[in-house]
């Protein structure tokens, strides 16, 4: 998964690239950070560069890993990367034919408040969040 952030030339507020994704196995449309399924032999950095673009139309010209953490460890043994990316370049998104996601900028502390007031509710989109936030990247 990736933390995408828009920085200002300023040095103000970052603003943070959300897709919102149709989930429906809890019949919900959510904000969620984006993310993907690695391919086979692919490095999880080149997988985190691959799906910036797909899925929110960006190419990053830095990515630094934050965590690895296992989903749902009691369920699977899906293991997930979260990588921040930065110095973000737009060129369009390339959805895959089965994906209908809408890009949605959030500037970083109005994020924080969609956690606290639960309007935020997927977990790695959180756990990603609050880790960037506890090492003062947001």
């Amino acid at each position: 998964m990736i933390l995408p952030l828009l920085e200002t030339p300023s040095g103000g507020e970052p603003t943070i690239l959300f897709v919102r994704n149709d989930r429906f196995a809890i019949g919900q449309s959510l904000l969620e950070l984006p993310a993907g399924t690695r391919e086979v032999g692919e490095a999880p950095e080149v997988t985190a560069g691959r799906e910036l673009v797909e899925e929110a139309g960006y190419q990053a010209a830095t990515l630094e890993l934050l965590t690895r953490f296992y989903t749902t460890p009691g369920m699977t043994d899906e293991l997930m990367w979260a990588y921040l990316a930065r110095g973000l370049t737009q060129v369009g998104q390339q959805l895959e034919e089965d994906e209908s996601l809408t890009v949605e900028p959030v500037a970083a502390t109005a994020a924080m408040r969609m956690i606290e007031t639960g309007e935020l509710k997927d977990a790695k989109s959180i756990l990603v969040l609050l880790l960037a936030r506890s090492r003062g990247m947001l």
